[in-house]
């Protein structure tokens, strides 16, 4: 399959990310829950736009060069940047976004907030600013529902700023706990008189358990456009809902337990969220990515059955890191390659 593609290269297929696309928006529409994904996995406008005409309400980026990238094509005007602005650099682009889109930030302390006031106190139209809440998943966020509150009034009382709600990324199976942490943090700011109009919760891990969280108006996610070997170790998709692939090119057989492809940690990541072993070889479940270096992947088995030139697609332990890998992705439709397309927010990390 797709033998003039050199290897290693990055396969997205779009039969299935669009598959992907229409049965997680239809979850969400089937329990009343706004759709709000994250681009970090495939960092594509055009997938973005597929999943806008969807039924999504906007798209959420995790740094403010991935939106800048994310709108540079047109056709998304709503973005959530999930992530505490810090920096003078940082909020004058962050500024200059807002001029352009519907934007929201988020924060969890007295310091980001007072930045984006000073930064926005001249601005026509306050910035919206959600607090992050740190629901049990220890990232950032302020970690209790009386630490919420008082974030919130402090936003409110700010210039230049709106408090527009709550957000959190939740630990996963956690979905009782979390309802109950909102839901006393929702109180509380209410009790102030202070308006809650969005409750952004989210996560690829726990997204058919979404609608277990009914105190959330929206759901954030990523990785689910594509899947990856994580989310099926997990019981959420099948190998058959996986999107991308890595298809590689085997360049040395040294044993007969053991062989080499053209890929290493600088395409798969050394991602392995726990598993054991770096990736799952298509239609090869008794073949082991054993380990990868820069630039080769060791495959084991009691019998390898490779030999050099023998080509095999591999869905990767964490996906999102693929996509910032390289410049360009090889979309595909099942057995038909359409050409290269540009990874636009590559890079964008600042």
């Amino acid at each position: 399959m797709f033998s003039e593609m050199d290897t290693p290269a990055v396969l997205v297929d779009l039969d299935i990310a669009e598959a992907n696309i229409a049965r997680f928006q239809e979850h969400c529409d089937a329990h009343g829950l706004k759709l709000r994904p994250h681009i970090k996995t495939h960092k594509l406008p055009m997938l973005a736009k597929r999943q806008i005409e969807a039924g999504a309400v906007g798209i959420t980026c995790q740094k403010i060069s991935e939106a800048e990238a994310m709108i540079s094509e047109g056709g998304i005007d709503d973005v959530l940047i999930t992530y505490n602005i810090v920096g003078s650099q940082k909020l004058s682009r962050l500024r200059a976004l807002a001029q352009k889109v519907r934007l929201s930030v988020v924060a969890d302390n007295t310091t980001t907030i007072s930045g984006l006031s000073a930064t926005f106190a001249q601005a026509a139209t306050p910035l919206c600013v959600l607090v992050e809440c740190d629901t049990g998943g220890k990232r950032c966020g302020v970690t209790t529902p009386l630490a919420a509150a008082k974030l919130a009034t402090e936003i409110n009382e700010m210039a230049g700023i709106k408090f527009g709600g709550l957000m959190t990324y939740p630990p996963v199976g956690q979905e009782a706990a979390v309802q109950a942490w909102l839901s006393e943090a929702k109180a509380l700011i209410e009790a102030k008189g202070i308006a809650v109009p969005v409750i952004s919760n989210g996560g690829s891990p726990g997204m058919w358990q979404a609608h277990d969280v009914p105190m959330a108006t929206e759901y954030r996610i990523g990785t689910y456009v594509y899947n990856d070997r994580s989310l099926q170790e997990r019981g959420v998709c099948t190998w058959d809902d996986c999107a991308l692939s890595v298809l590689v090119t085997v360049i040395s057989v040294p044993t007969n337990d053991r062989a080499v492809f053209d890929a290493g940690t600088k395409v798969l990541t050394s991602d392995l969220l726990g598993l054991d072993g770096h990736g799952h070889v298509l239609g090869c479940p008794d073949i082991k990515v054993a380990g990868l270096s820069e630039e080769h992947g060791i495959l084991t088995a009691e019998v390898i059955n490779l030999k050099v030139g023998d080509r095999l697609r591999i869905i990767p332990n964490h996906v999102c890191v693929v996509s910032n890998m390289v410049d360009e992705v090889q979309l595909i439709r099942g057995d038909t390659a359409l050409g290269a397309h540009p990874v636009v927010a590559r890079g964008k990390v600042c």
